[in-house]
């Protein structure tokens, strides 16, 4: 990474003015390029600002953790926008079939309360989510964009950062898909005040920009140019993958990331049982070390975990959304897109000849070799689960 021009200053608390006053030189900045630090009396607060400063020098490194993620925003009334999903799609596509869902939940909520022109006028902006490659679109008075977020991890002498003691993390072994989703509900808004770790942070993030060689020139010019036209910048709550060391790297072990450590731990668990079995095909007593491994983790929950020479940690991810003068940073168009909208999709694949009305959609799939051992493999798995739940 390089460095492009950083914001332009440092608010203190309660000085929206800055320290000069009223009529000062801080007057003329916009809300969305300034940082506003304040100190919490809040313990929890005061201890992940604690954390976080202790980290700056415990993992010193900022890196690129991978290509961006994306999601659905809503404008609020009151100043900021609403985080209405997980903020996990891997590809723009992916947010614009999130928010295709949210204007249907709208038009189911808006039938019940007797409204059929709401209803109506929602289910249209959802069809058209099908056809159409829309990123933003007013729906009954109300913005929805979709919104790009860059992934960042720390790393040092010791390897990436795991997770914080003040990270929220309530749920049992197993059982993560239960809990709370810090993500949503959360409000992006660059005036709203941050601890001084924080907002140290999120400067030297938004300085980052893509350096020349290592990756190709439309990404690069794409960030050079959202260092301009979004100079702004609010922290997503931070997030959780699962990463193993091989030959001196840690390597994510997939492109998805987790919305608390304990899911990130259960996702490593479903690897230990399911995936690597399967993608190794390994027999019943070479797989028992896995599973051993699993039921120790679920058993006595950690942040690293060795098993057959090979050893994973759950790290933790900082994710940044750009502000500009109209909101949050929409995806670029050096962005991975490689999936039409959905209906788009479907007549595509009707052209070609893979699907067809006379298909009978009652027939049973027919599973190869393969697909029937991960299958196996994945009920396995499930029956576990729902044992669990229910105990």
């Amino acid at each position: 990474m390089e460095h492009s021009n950083g914001l332009d200053g440092l608010s203190g608390p309660g000085s929206p003015s800055g320290p000069g006053g009223p009529g000062g030189p801080e007057d003329s900045v916009p809300a969305y390029r300034t940082v506003r630090v304040t100190a919490s009396d809040e313990p929890l607060a005061a201890l992940a600002d604690l954390e976080a400063w202790q980290a700056r020098d415990t993992y010193p490194l900022l890196l690129c953790a991978g290509a961006p993620v994306f999601g659905v925003v809503r404008e609020r009334e009151e100043g900021g926008w609403e985080v209405l999903d997980g903020f996990s799609g891997q590809a723009p596509q992916d947010a614009r079939d999130c928010m295709g869902s949210q204007f249907r939940r709208r038009a189911h909520e808006a039938r019940e309360a007797g409204d059929e022109e709401g209803y109506d006028l929602c289910m249209r902006a959802a069809e058209r989510m099908e056809w159409e490659t829309l990123d933003e679109l007013t729906v009954l008075g109300d913005r929805y964009r979709v919104v790009r977020a860059e992934c960042f991890i720390r790393s040092g002498t010791e390897g990436p950062e795991p997770p914080r003691t003040s990270d929220l993390d309530p749920s049992a072994p197993g059982l993560s898909h239960q809990g709370p989703r810090p993500t949503v509900g959360f409000v992006l808004d660059p005036a709203r005040p941050t601890g001084m770790s924080e907002g140290l942070l999120k400067v030297d993030l938004l300085s980052l920009v893509r350096k020349t060689g290592t990756v190709p020139r439309a990404i690069q010019e794409d960030s050079l140019r959202a260092a301009r036209t979004h100079p702004g910048g609010v922290l997503l709550p931070a997030t959780f993958m699962t990463a193993e060391y091989d030959r001196g790297y840690w390597r994510p072990d997939s492109v998805a990331t987790c919305e608390t450590p304990q899911s990130a731990r259960d996702s490593l668990a479903f690897k230990l049982r399911v995936m690597i079995p399967w993608e190794e095909r390994l027999d019943a007593e070479a797989r028992a070390p896995y599973k051993a491994a699993a039921d120790r983790f679920d058993a006595e929950p950690a942040d690293e975990l060795e098993v057959e020479g090979r050893r994973f940690r759950v790290v933790r991810v900082e994710r940044l959304v750009r502000f500009g003068p109209d909101g949050p940073e929409g995806p670029r168009p050096s962005d991975p897109d490689p999936q039409p909208p959905v209906m788009v999709q479907e007549q595509q694949l009707r052209e070609q000849g893979l699907i067809s009305d006379d298909e009978d959609e009652n027939a049973p799939v027919k599973l190869d070799e393969n697909a029937q051992r991960l299958a196996a493999l994945f009920h396995e798995e499930e029956a576990r689960v729902r044992a669990l739940r229910e105990g």
